[in-house]
């Protein structure tokens, strides 16, 4: 029988912990690549010419939000009009 988080205080890990997959609003490099089937690689050249999306950094973790990542296909999408 799992354990009741209101009685132990503890998280139940899991999807219903972490919302359904692909529903993140911010995705580390290697995630927002692995979804835009980029490699990593491909994604720190952008990088050098300026072409990533926005990123937050908290910590020492790299994010890139959903918002920006939206941005960002939009960006690439005129660009290649």
């Amino acid at each position: 029988m799992p354990a009741r988080p209101e009685i132990t205080d503890r998280r139940v890990a899991g999807p219903q912990a972490h919302g359904p997959p692909g529903e993140a609003d911010a995705f580390t490099i290697e995630e927002f690549c692995q979804r835009h089937r980029i490699s990593l690689q491909f994604y720190y050249k952008l990088r050098q010419r300026g072409l990533t999306p926005k990123e937050i950094r908290v910590g020492s973790r790299v994010l890139v939000s959903r918002e920006a990542a939206e941005q960002w296909r939009r960006e690439r999408e005129a660009a290649t009009n």
